[in-house]
C-alpha cells in the first residue's frame, strides 16, 4: 500500500540577505565560501527558501560572480541549495519524503561511524564530545536554540571525523546540513516541545558517550539508532490545525 505524505509546510523565506561576512584578509577560496555558507545553514541563519542573489553574495565574499557560481552548484549537488532556471538560487526546502530519506541514510551510516570512533578515538576525542554537550546544554539554558542545534550537529560530525572514514564523514556532513534545514522546516511548532526535544538530545548524547567510554561496540550503535529515531519522530509534517473561521464575520452577518 502506498502512503501519500502530506504536503510540507511552506517555509517562510528570509527577507534579509544571507548574513555572510565580507572577507578582509584576502580573497576567499571556493572551500572558504562553501564552509561559510554551510556554517550559516547549520547556525539557522539561512532558513529554507532564502534567496541567494549572486551579486550580493559576491559582494559579501569580496569575489566576482563567476567565483560564486561553482560554490552554489556544489551546494545544489548536495541538495542544500536549489537552482531554478530564470529564478536563481535559494536555500532548499526539504519535502517530508526527503526528510525521511535523510534520517534513513543517517541510521545506516552513523552506527558504523560510532564503531569506528570507538576503535580509533583517543581520550581527547571523547573529552571533545563532552565539551560539545556541555556547550549545547549551556546554549539551551540561555535560550540560544540556534547554537544548541549547531552544537548537536557538531557532536555527530566530531564522531565522524575521529572515526577516520573520510568517505562516510563527507556524506554525513552533507546529511547534517540537510538535517538542519529539515529541523527548521518541521520542528515542533511549540517552543516548549522544541526545548524538550533539545534537552532529550543532550541526555541521549551523554548516554552515548558513556557507552563509548566503556568501548561498548554493541550498546553505542544501538543508542545512536535510538537517538536518530527519536529526532525523526519529533518532526511535524502536518501543519497545526487552523481555528475554524467565524462565518458570521466573514459573511457580514
Amino acid at each position: 500500500m502506498t502512503t501519500t505524505l502530506p504536503k510540507p509546510r511552506r517555509a517562510r523565506a528570509a527577507d534579509t540577505e544571507p548574513p555572510v561576512q565580507p572577507d578582509t584578509t584576502g580573497q576567499l577560496s571556493d572551500n572558504d565560501m562553501y564552509d561559510r555558507m554551510v556554517s550559516a545553514i547549520l547556525d539557522h541563519r539561512l532558513p529554507p527558501g532564502t534567496k541567494l542573489v549572486e551579486d550580493k553574495l559576491a559582494a559579501a565574499f569580496g569575489v566576482s560572480r563567476t567565483r560564486v557560481r561553482p560554490v552554489l552548484v556544489r551546494l545544489a549537488n548536495e541538495q542544500v541549495v536549489t537552482l531554478t532556471p530564470n529564478r536563481g538560487a535559494s536555500i532548499a526546502q526539504p519535502t517530508p519524503q526527503e526528510a525521511l530519506e535523510v534520517f534513513e541514510a543517517r541510521r545506516l551510516l552513523e552506527p558504523r561511524l560510532v564503531e569506528l570512533f570507538i576503535a580509533n578515538a583517543t581520550d581527547a576525542d571523547i573529552a571533545a564530545l563532552r565539551t560539545c554537550i556541555d556547550d549545547e546544554e549551556a546554549a539551551r539554558a540561555s535560550g540560544d536554540m540556534r547554537r544548541a542545534i549547531r552544537l548537536s550537529g557538531d557532536f555527530h560530525l566530531h564522531i565522524a571525523q575521529a572515526a577516520g572514514h573520510q568517505t562516510l564523514g563527507r556524506i554525513l556532513r552533507e546529511l547534517v546540513s540537510r538535517t538542519s534545514l529539515i529541523l527548521m522546516t518541521y520542528s515542533p511548532s511549540h517552543a516548549r516541545e522544541r526545548e524538550e526535544a533539545t534537552a532529550c538530545g543532550c541526555r541521549e548524547h551523554r548516554a552515548l558517550i558513556d557507552a563509548i567510554r566503556l568501548r561498548d561496540v554493541r550498546e553505542a550503535p544501538r543508542l545512536m539508532l535510538a537517538h536518530l529515531a527519536r529526532i525523526e519522530t519529533q518532526l511535524e509534517f502536518t501543519p497545526p490545525a487552523a481555528d475554524a473561521p467565524d462565518l458570521a464575520q466573514l459573511l457580514g452577518a
